[in-house]
């Protein structure tokens, strides 16, 4: 097990020595390359920089009538594994753990882990990785970071009142599983991600929370995400476009 750190009285979790990068999707043929290859460039940035530093990415395909496992299983480094659930919350807690045995085959300790979760309609930065293992050293069990709708596809009132709610350089603290990053012993404490088909995401979050967890809001690895409005799961991102952005 890695050694834990201390910052004045306060006892750090130890360095990151292994990230697990999850992606949960359904029916996203359209979307999910453009995804995994974001990924991949976030990952080739973090080893300029930490070179020590293993990464697996983990795609769940759940419930996909499309080729969305196929075109994932092409990208380079990705492990595909297919459910049938039809739940988010299943996918991404299926996604951790194979990721997490997958770190371990490779003599990762858990407690060295950091857990990054994005989807597959959305786009990460190059440096994504970077700025959540940055916030991990510096004390972070959780990263609550924000995420951008592609403008794109937004009318010009919806561009205009999303902008009017979202200053740069202040994050609000939404919890977007596009963009969440936590420490694998702070996700265990917190009993995983439930079994829902929404709001898994803020589920984990409220009761990490609850615990010690150090939860840390962030907009240095902001997340680029579809702006559709009809969405993978009711409600989600894509309902709060629809509806609640104007409202």
């Amino acid at each position: 097990m890695s050694a834990p750190r201390l910052l004045g009285s306060r006892v750090l979790g130890p360095r990151v020595l292994g990230i697990a990068v999850v992606v949960p999707a359904r029916d996203e043929s359209a979307l999910i390359e453009r995804c995994l290859a974001a990924v991949g460039v976030a990952r080739h940035r973090l080893h300029d920089d930490h070179q020590e530093v293993r990464v697996v990415t983990v795609v769940v395909a759940d419930a996909c009538t499309d080729d969305t496992a196929e075109l994932a299983r092409r990208a380079p480094g990705v492990t595909v594994i297919e459910t049938a659930g039809g739940a988010v919350g299943v996918a991404r807690a299926a996604g951790v753990d194979r990721a997490m045995r997958l770190l371990a085959a490779e003599g990762v300790d858990e407690s060295a882990v950091w857990i990054a979760n994005t989807d597959a309609d959305s786009v990460v930065p190059p440096q994504w990785l970077v700025a959540q293992v940055a916030l991990a050293d510096d004390g972070s069990d959780v990263m609550v970071g924000t995420v951008r709708p592609d403008f794109a596809d937004l009318s010009a009132e919806q561009i205009a009142a999303w902008t009017a709610r979202h200053t740069p350089g202040r994050p609000n603290g939404h919890v977007h599983g596009a963009n969440l990053g936590l420490r694998a012993s702070a996700y265990r404490a917190a009993g995983g991600f439930d079994a829902l088909d929404l709001h898994e995401d803020v589920v984990l979050v409220e009761r990490l929370r609850e615990t010690d967890a150090v939860v840390t809001a962030s907009d240095a690895g902001e997340v680029l995400t579809s702006g559709r409005r009809v969405g993978r799961t009711r409600g989600g991102y894509a309902g709060y476009l629809a509806v609640d952005l104007l409202a």
